[in-house]
């Protein structure tokens, strides 16, 4: 299957050694910085002369064709490129968030179906063991009702992280630590407790990043349509580095703790009527990965690839994507209204938040 990634930044290490361990044909790679793309080989241990390189992504697709094309570009380019890629035929891999409005959202969603053609959002800690894991005791009922989830995100982002790549913290180009950083453990909180969100209450503010336009701090409440809960907590203001990423899942039967630095790790697992040896499902259940983006995006590009194949959905389809970005998007609309808001959400965007926090 011919492959290309747009986009060859912090994350792309990531998705050229996913495409490589699934034996993707890389056909080309663009970045509008020439650097980054021999930057990106020479992390990877690929010869620079061993893959095209590309300025322009629209005369990437016109000559190579790719089936399969991974955009990894900053977050408010993430729709065009979408929809030029879907326009010429490619299935698509899109980084986190999947776009920064609704409204564009649906335009991919709905251009893929017109098309036949695979999207998936790189919510690749889907894939981990420990996450895996628990996703099959919500589905065989193991926890009986879902009572409330808890998402916490205490991770580090100082000054540095930003000047490399000005467009991030921007409401135009990015959102803030909850868009940005805290998007993955959004979509399991939300994706653990049922999906249909019916009511947010939150607050945002930008306490310690007075150089960015964006929030470095969001709590906020939800309300599930099935009657249970989940609280969020996402910061870039922990000192002096990252802390952890954990999910917490009550039921009337069941407890869980998924922690670590990217939920990679099983640090509770009780439950009623219990199968499993306790400590042997946190051991074979937990990895130790060399940095927060886990060793997801291997089996989220297997998952996709198969999709292709079989013409089916993948895990984490279009409409997974927009989810998670409506959650954000109803946390920034209930923080800066300073009320509950009711979802589903009509049209909303990040730049709805343009002037926040001056």
């Amino acid at each position: 299957m011919k492959y290309a990634l747009i986009g060859c930044g912090r994350i792309s290490p990531n998705h050229l050694e996913a495409a490589l361990n699934n034996n993707l044909e890389i056909v080309g790679i663009c970045d509008i910085i020439p650097e980054h793309m021999d930057i990106l080989l020479e992390k990877v241990g690929v010869a620079k002369d061993k893959i095209k390189h590309y300025t322009d992504y629209h005369e990437m697709l016109q000559k190579e064709k790719p089936e399969l094309v991974a955009i990894a570009t900053e977050s408010g380019k993430h729709a065009k490129i979408a929809l030029d890629c879907l326009d010429l035929g490619a299935n698509l891999i899109i980084e986190k968030p999947i776009s920064l409005s609704l409204e564009d959202a649906d335009n991919i969603i709905k251009k893929s179906k017109e098309k036949g053609l695979v999207v998936c959002a790189n919510h690749q800690n889907r894939f981990n063991k420990s996450i895996q894991k628990i996703r099959k005791a919500v589905e065989d009922g193991s926890f009986g009702k879902m009572l409330y989830g808890t998402a916490h995100i205490r991770w580090n982002r100082g000054k540095d992280y930003y000047t490399q790549a000005p467009w991030r913290g921007t409401w135009e180009q990015d959102g803030g630590a909850l868009m940005n950083q805290c998007i993955h453990n959004i979509d399991l909180l939300r994706w653990m407790m049922g999906d249909e969100v019916t009511e947010v209450c939150a607050y945002t503010d930008n306490l310690n990043h007075d150089y960015i336009e964006a929030e470095d701090l969001g709590m906020a409440i939800v309300k599930f349509k099935n009657g249970s809960y989940g609280i969020i907590e996402g910061t870039t203001d922990i000192y002096p580095k990252n802390l952890e990423e954990t999910l917490y899942l009550f039921g009337r039967k069941g407890t869980v703790k998924a922690g670590g630095k990217s939920v990679n790790i099983i640090e509770e697992w009780l439950f009623e009527n219990e199968k499993e040896n306790p400590e042997k499902v946190k051991q074979e259940n937990s990895e130790m990965p060399k940095n927060i983006y886990g060793f997801g995006h291997t089996p989220l590009y297997k998952n996709v690839i198969t999709a292709i194949q079989n013409h089916t959905k993948p895990l984490v389809d279009a409409e997974a994507g927009k989810r998670a970005l409506e959650l954000v998007l109803a946390i920034y609309k209930s923080a800066a209204e300073g009320r509950p808001v009711k979802l589903p959400l009509d049209k909303c965007s990040t730049t709805d938040f343009i002037g926040r926090f001056k």
